[in-house]
């Protein structure tokens, strides 16, 4: 892709993102790239900010992390556990003894 296109579609990004948080995807980026982030596990509704996240680190001139998209984790009643909703964090469950068998088990039910 030329220079140019990058450009552009970067921009695209920033001027017409309709989440309208455009500079939260920047902000991931140099995040990542700060911490040195090898690989990102992530749920599957994340694929089209993990696009727009790979198009910035290229045009950034970073290595991308090895990114891995898995089902949502859901409830018994069938709601997606994110920390917005305080459901249970890793550090939770580890604390609260889970086994790392246990928490796989929970991921891929």
């Amino acid at each position: 892709m030329s220079r140019a296109k990058t450009r552009a579609r970067i921009s695209a990004i920033f001027w017409s993102a309709r989440d309208d948080v455009p500079a939260y995807q920047l902000a991931v980026v140099v995040d990542d790239e700060a911490m040195k982030i090898t690989e990102v596990v992530r749920g599957a509704d994340l694929l089209k900010s993990t696009a727009r996240q790979l198009l910035l680190i290229r045009a950034l001139g970073y290595d991308a992390p090895n990114y891995f998209h898995c089902e949502l984790v859901r409830d018994s009643a069938g709601v997606r556990l994110a920390k917005r909703h305080d459901a249970l964090s890793l550090r939770h469950l580890r604390e609260s003894g889970a086994t790392p068998e246990k928490v796989l088990q929970m991921v891929f039910q």
